[in-house]
This record gives structure tokens, sequence and C-alpha cells, in this order.
């Protein structure tokens, strides 16, 4: 499969978003790379600003470009907006759920646990990161997996959880209650200018 593995911090930097969700690498240089990096003064066109809309959002949840159309097609196949339909179905993958509990500190972190087969869904073992969870669904961790480091860190660490969940740190578990809404969703992200892209 093709995954991107550059400079995650780069890359962040050019869409102007904190991809890790930490937001170290854009306060660090809240300016494009490159070597004209804070002197760059670029006029994008309106399909420049389409494709940097869906960019940001594909390398956010970390799909490659199949992945994320294929979730696009489905999303269109739905009741209702288009575009708020696709940023749930987003929501909804395994990997970004046990990131929101805050099981892990990063996606890319969340998709390794879930790789490995640490996770758990309804006690049993999915070892697929884009396994889409429906509402009512719990979250867990393995019984051998749950004395890992990097999870006893990332929940000392993490201090929120969406309203759409619910997590017992002395479980180690989570459910996902209800789909989100709009609101609750990453505000940094246009999903119009994404419809309009792929609308070409």
């Amino acid at each position: 499969m093709a995954r991107f593995t550059g400079s995650v911090w780069k890359k962040s930097r050019r869409l102007g978003i904190s991809l890790t969700g930490t937001g170290k690498e854009i306060d660090r240089r809240p300016y494009p790379p490159g070597q004209h990096g804070p002197n760059q003064r670029r006029k994008i066109s309106e399909y420049g600003l389409q494709l940097q809309e869906k960019q940001k959002l594909r390398f956010m949840y970390g799909l490659n470009e199949r992945q994320f159309r294929t979730l696009f097609d489905k999303a269109g196949k739905m009741q209702g907006v288009h575009g708020e339909n696709f940023m749930v179905l987003l929501e909804s993958r395994l990997d970004n759920l046990v990131y929101r509990l805050g099981l892990a500190r990063t996606r890319r972190q969340a998709r390794q646990l879930v790789n490995h087969g640490h996770i758990t869904v309804d006690g049993k073992r999915v070892d697929i990161p884009s396994f889409s969870v429906k509402p009512g669904q719990a979250i867990g961790l393995r019984e051998r997996s749950q004395n890992l480091d990097i999870v006893k860190e990332a929940v000392e660490v993490n201090n929120f959880v969406p309203e759409y969940m619910t997590f017992d740190e002395n479980k180690l578990e989570g459910t996902f209650n209800r789909l989100p809404e709009r609101a609750e969703l990453p505000a940094e992200i246009n999903e119009a200018l994404i419809v309009e892209f792929y609308s070409r």
C-alpha cells in the first residue's frame, strides 16, 4: 500500500494545519517549509484550494487516495449532506476512535495498535484500522495489552474525550455512543471544497 513516509511536520507546515494533532509543528515555525518559507506570497487558484483542502483531510486521517475516494463515494450514497456524511464516516473509523479515546497520542500510533491486534470491539479482536464502528459498540484493549507503556503514557496525557464517546479509565474501555455532529468535527476543514473537487 502506498503510504506517505516523509516528514509529517513538513507536510503540516505546507498545509498550514497540525496533522499530528499536537500543534507543535505549527507553533514552532508558523510558515511553509523551504528556503523562502516566511516570505512566500502565493496566489492559489480555485482548483489549488480544493486540492489543498482534500489533502489536509486525507493526510489528517492518514488514508491513501483510493481509500479516501471509496469512502467519499460511499458517503454520496447516504441520505443527508454529502460532505458531512463523509466526515462522519472518517470519524467512525476504528483507528481514529482509538485516538479520540486517548489510547494513542497520534492517529499513526492508533493505527499501529490496531494493526498489531491490541484493540477489541465488543470484546472481539479487530486488526483492521478502517473498520467502521457502529454507535453502541465498545472499544477496548486486549487483556494482555493493558500494560503497554505507550497506552499508559497516552491515557495520562489525554484530557479530552469527545461528547459522542465515553471512556472508563480503569477498564481502559470506551463506547461510541452516537454519530458525531458536524460541530464536533475538525473546524479547520471546509468539506464543501472537497465535494467540489471530486465533482469536477
